[in-house]
């Protein structure tokens, strides 16, 4: 895609002295770099040969200024906000700048040096310009597998980070526009997926666009007007950022989250906040939480970040440019050594995850007490994905299945709208692939993918309905894979209540199934044998009794809602029969129903 650039034209000479950029020249050119960005994304969903980069879009494409700071991103994974930068700021301060050269491509994955867990890399390319370094474009990946002891990337009971996979801090592919062969040798040869280096070169690719394209626009407009432009719109989204939060009540607003447990079974992992606010002053503080040293579930301070990040993003105005500006607004404390931000060697791939994400849950409870309209938790209750492995007879290779189909689950109803979708807005514009292609893809059957009736969190506006999802292995395999999200669902806010919770079942068909209490470690599974996931729902918003009957009464047309749940759960009673289509809502019996649930028999508030 050649990107014109000819509406730049007539800017040239009109930028202002200083780091005061003109704003329409700014504006351009960060709309400019995000076509950029969004090429990168789309060039590895068009390159890659994995489902996980080809169909999922989970990715995240990033263009950083010399300094490392971000100038520009596009829509992807917002856990990848930040994530996706440290691993290039750590790059320069490791190597210096003279190391970043035109035609160089760099490859990093290390939890430790900015990234979020191992199965993340980040590849990024430098734009050099009369011998200046001026621009940073950076595209970060999921990938399905990292080395190390299990399949996958989810060794979530590893012992420390060496036993997850390939540690690569900063290792640079191309010098100067020449392939560094041992380099790339050696990344294949830690890895199990034999795509694994047409997935990096899809990334390479990408980046080597956008440096390209970014030359170009450095060397028609001149070093000045970028630099100055990418200084406007950071200082733009400071200013803007701190508009926002100025008109926030001011205060200290606390609150806790928990994980289930980790992987080994150690439960209630706990997530403090204290979040304060003074002004245009915004202090997010996670001292408090907790740091078992035993625990086996740890979240790095750049995932930490980065999925803080996306939490209050989603409760600002969506027009505020998501650069260095915005990120820098916030006053973060991570204790080192807490669970979210672990001491160096702790295993992290399950963290990245759980804690990590559920930084947003934590954040959206603390806030709701003041600002309940803007709280909607970005977080999920997955564990880590399902990961099926075993022998392809069409093949004769191992096969890698990261369960990446469609199901819904885990997304929480906001003020004004019930919770829609298959996922979580936390995942950003991540897809799910369809049955058909990944069972062309794997030895695999799915069966159904139903929403749960039921399952979606009682509220004014109701949580999604979590997915019943069968699967059935057609060749002996094996199952690894961790689940939360069955003591502590998706909570409710504003009055709302939780989803429903999660539940596994493995080896369904066989003498012994397999409820997984926290941790498969590769069940075996028989040809024909099931894995039944009951995926749970997202929380509601507001009073359940506060629901519009008549929207009640669709719920239960439509399966999300059952009669009884109608009856129990809103206090709306309906006449008449679901079967026969025809069912009614009894006005006045649904009132005085309503008064008794609000006042309980006692005469107390029962619901508020």
């Amino acid at each position: 895609m050649d990107v014109d650039i000819v509406s730049l034209a007539g800017h040239r000479g009109r930028l202002v002295e200083g780091r005061n950029g003109d704003p329409v020249t700014a504006e351009v050119m960060r709309g400019f770099m995000e076509a950029i960005c969004f090429e990168m994304a789309t060039y590895v969903s068009r390159t890659a040969i994995t489902p996980i980069l080809n169909q999922s879009n989970e990715r995240n494409a990033t263009v950083l200024d010399g300094r490392g700071r971000l100038a520009a991103l596009s829509v992807g994974i917002p856990q990848f906000m930040l994530t996706s930068t440290l691993p290039v700021r750590f790059a320069l301060d490791f190597l210096g700048v003279n190391e970043f050269c035109a035609g160089d491509v760099f490859i990093a994955n290390d939890p430790y040096h900015g990234g979020g867990h191992l199965p993340d890399y980040n590849v990024f390319a430098p734009v050099v310009v009369d011998g200046r370094l001026v621009l940073i474009p950076s595209i970060q990946c999921h990938h399905g597998d990292t080395g190390g002891a299990v399949p996958g990337g989810y060794n979530v009971t590893a012992s420390d980070i060496w036993g997850e996979g390939a540690r690569w801090p900063v290792l640079k592919v191309i010098d100067k526009g020449v392939e560094r062969r041992d380099v790339l040798y050696a990344l294949q040869a830690n890895n199990r997926l034999p795509g694994h280096m047409a997935d990096l070169r899809a990334q390479m690719g990408a980046a080597e666009t956008a440096a390209r394209r970014l030359t170009g626009l450095v060397e028609r407009y001149g070093i000045p007007a970028v630099e100055a432009s990418v200084d406007y719109m950071i200082d733009y989204a400071g200013k803007r950022f701190a508009e926002e939060v100025s008109a926030w009540p001011d205060g200290v607003y606390e609150a806790d989250a928990y994980v289930d447990h980790d992987p080994l079974g150690n439960r209630d992992v706990h997530i403090h906040v204290k979040i304060t606010v003074d002004g245009e002053r915004l202090v997010i503080d996670y001292s408090g939480s907790d740091d078992r040293q035993e625990l086996q579930a740890w979240s790095t301070f750049g995932n930490t970040r980065g999925c803080t990040i996306a939490q209050i993003a989603s409760m600002m105005d969506p027009a505020i440019p998501k650069n260095e500006g915005f990120f820098n607004a916030i006053e973060l404390i991570v204790p080192q050594g807490c669970v979210l931000n672990p001491l160096p060697g702790k295993p992290v791939s399950a963290g990245t995850h759980h804690p990590g994400i559920d930084v947003g849950e934590v954040i959206a409870l603390a806030l709701a007490k003041v600002m309940p309209d803007r709280c909607v938790p970005q977080t999920y209750k997955t564990g880590i994905p399902t990961t099926i492995s075993g022998t392809d007879p069409r093949t004769g290779n191992t096969f890698i299945d990261p369960s990446t189909e469609v199901y819904a689950g885990w997304c929480n109803a906001a003020k004004g709208l019930d919770a829609w979708g298959a996922q979580n807005a936390s995942f950003g514009n991540l897809w799910k692939a369809t049955a058909e292609i990944n069972e062309s893809i794997y030895p695999h059957v799915i069966w159904g993918r139903d929403y749960r009736t039921d399952s979606g969190g009682p509220g004014q506006w109701r949580g999604l309905c979590g997915s019943h999802y069968v699967k059935q292995v057609r060749v002996p395999s094996k199952v690894y894979t961790y689940v939360v999200g069955m003591r502590y669902p998706m909570p409710g806010i504003a009055g709302g209540r939780p989803g429903a919770p999660n539940k596994l079942t493995l080896a369904v068909g066989s003498d012994s199934p397999v409820v997984v209490t926290h941790t498969a470690e590769w069940v075996p599974m028989a040809a024909g044998e099931k894995i039944v996931y009951d995926y749970g729902g997202g929380g509601g918003w507001g009073n359940p009794l506060d629901r519009d009957p008549q929207a009640v009464l669709d719920d239960v047309l439509d399966e999300y809602v059952s009669v009884e749940g109608a009856l129990n759960d809103y206090g709306v009673v309906l006449t008449g029969s679901l079967e026969e289509l025809t069912l009614a809502v009894d006005e006045q019996a649904t009132r005085d129903l309503r008064s008794t649930m609000r006042t309980g028999h006692s005469g107390s508030p029962l619901l508020s």
